[in-house]
């Protein structure tokens, strides 16, 4: 999806690559609002969720969605989580998360999105953001309805 900014540019958004624990599940569960709006940004974006699987659900969990799934098995998840947004190509990705190892596929994505939900969210990562958002419905609305993106990011 091409989106134009005004004072931002333009930006071809293709991937959309979620952190899996803090940003779309508690716990190892999926949270309640991914059920309706995964399947609706599946339509409109590739959807990847990159994850160390600390309670070993996510492949489960997901199964019901077109999504691509990364198990991070490096040492350094910050590093590793990074470098999955290169390759794909960080300007045409947003990267979406909350801890402290998601700060850099932040910063490097063409569009960072912070949450501050129930786990709270680093400050690492919120400095690293485009954009700060209260929880994942909030975040994916903005890029469900670009009109949203675009007021949030304008100069």
């Amino acid at each position: 999806m091409t989106i134009q900014i005004p004072g931002y540019g333009e930006i071809t958004l293709r991937h959309v690559v979620l952190d899996y624990n803090g940003t779309i599940a508690r716990d190892g569960a999926l949270l309640d609002p991914l059920a309706a709006l995964l399947p609706e940004l599946s339509e409109r974006y590739r959807v990847h969720v990159i994850t160390a699987d600390t309670f070993g659900s996510v492949q489960a969990q997901l199964e019901p969605y077109d999504t691509t799934v990364k198990i991070l098995t490096s040492e350094d998840h910050t590093a590793e989580k990074a470098a999955y947004i290169d390759s794909l190509g960080a300007s045409h990705a947003v990267a979406i998360g909350n801890g402290n190892n998601d700060a850099a596929m932040l910063q490097k994505a063409c569009i960072g999105i912070a949450l501050v939900g129930d786990e709270g969210c680093s400050t690492r990562t919120m400095h690293q953001s485009d954009i700060l958002c209260k929880d994942i419905a909030d975040a994916l609305g903005l890029l469900l309805h670009p009109k949203r993106l675009i007021a949030t990011l304008r100069r």
